[in-house]
């Protein structure tokens, strides 16, 4: 298989993964307090995202988190709501969004119902430029497996270094398509 065909086939691969919807969706993650009893403390909230106190200050200072509820001595408290927006997030993150787009998502949030169709555009882009970083990951790991292959055929007895394994023997190591 050549690299354009290898291109090809994982260009397929990302627009047939592009037309399901919801293949990756969980249910949200339990709380571990009920709605109206949710008040956690900034190193709650640390135990439960594994965010640091200075990531959690910083999504605040920058307009990430919306404005959060303090203690009558000055402490934040979050809510089952702030899990639930630091959920996302983390999810734009793991998606490569830029911060900045992040902040801009987070505004457009805040100005409510009206900016539905710019908040779907702007998820629609990144959601477009995950596609595209796995197809390059699909093309990654088919040259990964080729030299695999390549390397277990050339340390068998009669197997030289000009002599590459069968292009049809699929490796154990491949992983399934999605």
């Amino acid at each position: 298989m050549t690299v354009m065909q290898t291109t090809a086939e994982a260009r397929r691969r990302a627009e047939d993964t592009a037309t399901r919807r919801d293949l990756c969706s969980a249910p949200p993650p339990r709380h571990p307090r009920p709605d109206g009893q949710d008040r956690y403390t900034i190193s709650e909230v640390v135990a439960f995202t594994g965010l640091t106190a200075h990531t959690l200050r910083w999504y605040e200072r920058i307009g990430l988190m919306d404005h959060i509820d303090r203690s009558h001595t000055g402490q934040r408290r979050y809510s089952n709501r702030d899990l639930d927006w630091l959920d996302l997030v983390g999810k734009l993150r793991l998606t490569g969004m830029p911060v900045a787009d992040m902040v801009r998502y987070a505004q457009l949030v805040r100005e409510g119902d009206s900016t539905y169709a710019e908040r779907q555009e702007l998820l629609e882009a990144t959601r477009r430029d995950v596609l595209a970083r796995i197809a390059e990951l699909h093309d990654t790991l088919a040259v990964l497996d080729r030299k695999i292959d390549f390397y277990a055929g050339a340390g068998r007895p009669g197997a030289g270094a000009a002599t590459a394994a069968p292009a049809a023997q699929p490796s154990s190591r491949r992983t399934p398509r999605p």
